[in-house]
């Protein structure tokens, strides 16, 4: 029971924290939208280009979708090859679940990390910045948006993992609601 009780809490504070940072990630898709509509004016009427609001657009883009990915993993919105999927239990669907962020997902983003290590680490070293003049002079902390992914998704898939195991004992775990998804 306090086993139970513990993995429950666990898996919750996760998704609690991967939420949070979800929604938040989110309102850069505004940012981006704004920027974007900025840039396209600025340009066709005004015949004026902003390299800054360029690479703003960029930057807000890596964030969304390096930062936001463990919301995605959280809420079972990444793309899966679906063909025998649907139709398992939810005791075979916990399986999938465990062997796929094991031995997929976990060694994909730990490779990553590993990777992606010296080119952040030089970055910072040089304290990279843009290529443009009046471009934003914070490449460094651009890339640093993958450790920040390969972070989150840890994270995330420590709880997937969990809820997984918990789902095959049959232990109780609160189940993800439906209202409760992608923004």
């Amino acid at each position: 029971m306090a086993v139970s009780i513990s993995l429950a809490k666990i898996i919750r504070h996760i998704d609690q924290f991967t939420e949070v940072i979800g929604r938040a990630v989110s309102w850069l898709n505004i940012a981006m939208v704004l920027l974007t509509c900025f840039t396209v004016v600025m340009r066709y009427a005004f015949n004026h280009s902003s390299i800054i609001a360029q690479e703003s657009i960029m930057y807000c883009h890596a964030a969304i979708f390096l930062v936001a990915s463990a919301y995605t993993l959280k809420h079972d919105e990444h793309v899966r090859v679906d063909i025998f999927y649907h139709r398992l239990s939810s005791r075979g669907k916990a399986l999938v679940n465990l062997f796929g962020t094991l031995f997929l997902l976990l060694p994909v983003i730990l490779f990553i990390g590993w990777s992606s290590w010296p080119y952040i680490v030089s970055s910072w070293q040089i304290l990279e910045t843009s290529q443009e003049a009046a471009g934003i002079p914070l490449v460094y902390l651009l890339k640093s948006l993958i450790l920040i992914m390969v972070a989150v998704m840890l994270l995330q898939a420590i709880s997937e993992i969990l809820r997984s195991i918990a789902q095959i004992k049959g232990i109780k775990i609160e189940e993800r609601s439906p209202s409760e998804g992608a923004l």
